[in-house]
């Protein structure tokens, strides 16, 4: 059974509704983002790929089937987001596996679907659980200038990774509960970013800085990591077009944050590689033996460049460019398998710097990790992509 949890009340409904989805072979007519829901509940009945602990992985999900459950009105994607976050948020509030002592910033992400399902519920379990998550942003570790460490691990270490983990969650939390302050600190993060990964020359932002310059990786007068990888770009423009959402229209760091955004699609765009419309792991970086075109930055750009458009703060000429990054993406990385099944290829499992075994963020270590199909994070941005440009295509219309 799908949602186990849910029985007392409604799991005859719910299971009828999976149930009477058809497989993916049959399902040609539906959109993309509702196939490839249904390759999720099918393959990960608890969107949870990677292991049953609190991870940004079912998150990147989750806010997939947000999107759909909002177009469409079907409840059995809302019915989908609760019973995964129930597996974790207890009813004491408290969250099974979250450590806070880790002061992890990839743990803050799921906070954005805990918030969804307060707004719809109002229970206090939820509201304890988003209570928490807030503590953490407030005894985060910070480099000198305030940005957040990426992790406690992580020691002066902002990564663009962290931006996506835990500015859209502090925006949102800020709006909902009314944190006006809360703006100018979300604000400062992504400016901050921007300063000290941004290189110059192309406009594209550096994977992580270092703000001790000790780590191996780091360029020892910028700080900077070594080289532009592809989700890591993907995740700091979600996090920018997510965050702006939720920002006063009146407030004073607003139209900054619009400029970085602007500044931030126009290298995006230039980089586009052009017979295919996607996107390269090391983005700048295309011509380079062992580099390829990676699914999941590709489908993030296609979102943040969509999204960006649709709410207005990117010009309309932006949308040709997402929609054939889309387009490449349906091309090149979507297929049914024998099970009738969407599947996603082309998804680098993990790049990452430091730790153990050391990351050195050279172009060697990039071109090491795994690619792989069906990746959970690759499947969520592409789930994100699909509702942003079928919304697209139902404005054109």
């Amino acid at each position: 059974m799908l949602f186990p949890k849910l029985l007392k009340n409604s799991l005859p409904v719910l299971a009828l509704a999976v149930m009477s989805v058809k497989p993916a072979s049959a399902q040609n007519k539906q959109p993309y983002s509702q196939q490839m829901a249904h390759t999720v509940t099918t393959l990960w009945k608890d969107s949870l790929p990677t292991g049953n602990k609190w991870t940004y992985d079912q998150g990147v999900i989750l806010k997939g089937f947000e999107g759909i459950w909002q177009d469409t009105g079907d409840r059995k994607y809302y019915d989908f987001i609760k019973y995964c976050l129930d597996k974790f948020v207890q009813p004491d509030g408290s969250i099974r596996t979250y450590r806070m002592d880790e002061h992890n910033l990839d743990y803050v992400l799921c906070g954005r679907n805990v918030l969804t399902l307060y707004k719809q519920t109002k229970e206090e379990k939820y509201l304890k659980a988003l209570q928490m998550l807030r503590s953490q942003l407030a005894t985060q570790p910070r480099t000198f200038d305030g940005g957040f460490w990426h992790k406690k691990r992580y020691t002066n270490q902002m990564w663009l990774d962290g931006l996506y983990m835990a500015e859209p969650f502090y925006a949102e939390y800020a709006a909902t509960f009314h944190e006006d302050s809360v703006f100018n600190d979300v604000a400062r993060q992504f400016i901050l970013m921007e300063q000290h990964s941004r290189d110059d020359k192309t406009g594209l932002l550096y994977h992580a800085w270092d703000a001790a310059k000790a780590e191996r990786w780091a360029d020892p007068k910028t700080g900077r990591s070594p080289h532009v990888w592809g989700r890591a770009m993907g995740w700091y423009g979600m996090a920018l077009v997510d965050a702006l959402t939720q920002f006063p229209a009146d407030h004073p760091k607003r139209k900054e944050l619009i400029a970085i955004l602007q500044r931030y699609a126009d290298a995006v765009t230039r980089f586009q590689d052009k017979p295919t419309g996607l996107w390269y792991d090391i983005v700048d970086m295309g011509t380079e033996k062992g580099n390829y075109l990676e699914a999941s930055a590709s489908c993030m750009f296609v979102y943040a460049l969509a999204k960006g458009v649709r709410e207005g703060f990117l010009p309309a000429s932006y949308l040709p460019v997402a929609q054939k990054g889309y387009d490449g993406i349906i091309k090149k990385f979507i297929r049914t398998d024998e099970r009738g099944l969407l599947v996603l290829d082309g998804t680098v499992q993990v790049s990452g710097l430091g730790g153990k075994p050391y990351r050195d963020g050279s172009y060697a270590y990039y071109m090491s990790e795994k690619v792989i199909t069906n990746d959970a994070k690759g499947v969520g941005a592409f789930l994100q992509a699909s509702v942003e440009m079928e919304r697209a295509a139902k404005n054109k219309k």
